[in-house]
């Protein structure tokens, strides 16, 4: 492992998240106000890059979502087409007072409409907070 590897991988955000060496994660929503410290760590947990077009189904979406980005719901949606069945989507979004911020209630509608669970909250940077979205058990798409 590298120097830069070993400083980032070590990063407890990442970590928060769950990921594991070998998943594919498909990052979209992604502006220059995103935490790139959380990008690197992310890559170094699944070992390897974040990918931007899928050539084939991912595990997990990493989708930075601001308030200004248009409808949720169908940013969702849009997350689920590379998406394997048993994958799930990391939202994130701004944490409360910064530009940008998602209400949770927003958060929490938005999601029943696009047909998914919210199950894990985790603070993972200065300015971003990080919501764990599900297809709820027994559903296929």
């Amino acid at each position: 492992m590298s120097a830069a590897a070993g400083a980032t991988g070590d990063n407890p955000a990442a970590s928060k998240l769950g990921l594991t060496s070998g998943q594919i994660v498909q990052e979209l929503g992604w502006d220059d106000d995103v935490d790139e410290g959380l990008r690197l760590s992310v890559e170094d947990a699944i070992d390897g890059e974040l990918v931007e077009e899928a050539v084939e189904a991912v595990d997990v979406v990493l989708l930075w979502w601001r308030e200004g980005d248009g409808d949720l719901v169908d940013g969702l949606v849009d997350s689920l087409t590379d998406l394997t069945d048993t994958g799930y989507i990391w939202l994130m979004t701004p944490k409360v007072g910064r530009d940008g911020y998602v209400d949770a209630s927003d958060l929490s509608e938005s999601a029943i409409t696009a047909g998914l669970a919210q199950t894990v909250s985790a603070t993972v940077s200065t300015d971003w907070s990080a919501t764990k979205l599900v297809r709820p058990r027994g559903t296929r798409r």
